[in-house]
């Protein structure tokens, strides 16, 4: 009988990474990535002030957007690549179970962008930051998943 394979995905608002555990149980890295625009500053990301219009009646002038986060929408950006390369991934067969392990407002996000396919194969999900964790701690931190 085939052993199901199980990723964590360690991942927050600008880190991800798919990390499995080997034979002898200890947890490896298999893949890592960072977003570009991790540490941009707001003019750089883009026009951080929503356009204007101004009213033909009089002199006012309106936004016509309400503003959003230039860095709150590249986050979003980055969570929608991680469950896009999640997809890739489990196309290749890499993966059979998947462990999502997240902030809880990435986490919340990173569900929401999975496929129908993809959140069938979820069996649990941590609410912590482990982005930072070395390897070798991981089996401590995630002691609660399954």
């Amino acid at each position: 009988m085939k052993h199901a394979r199980l990723w964590y995905v360690i991942a927050d608002g600008g880190m991800a990474r798919f990390v499995e555990r080997d034979e002898n149980g200890a947890f490896r890295t298999v893949l890592s990535f960072v977003s570009s625009e991790l540490h941009e500053r707001s003019h750089d990301l883009g026009l951080d002030r929503p356009a204007r219009v101004r009213e033909s009646a009089n002199t006012a002038r309106h936004a016509i957007e309400p503003r959003r986060d230039l860095h709150d929408a590249a986050k979003e950006d980055f969570v929608k690549l991680v469950a896009e390369k999640l997809d890739a991934e489990h196309g290749r067969g890499q993966f059979d179970k998947l462990v999502l392990v997240a902030p809880p407002r990435v986490l919340t996000e990173l569900k929401q962008h999975l496929s129908k396919p993809m959140a069938k194969l979820v069996v649990d999900g941590l609410q912590k930051d482990l982005t930072k964790v070395p390897d070798h701690d991981l089996a401590q931190h995630l002691a609660p998943a399954r």
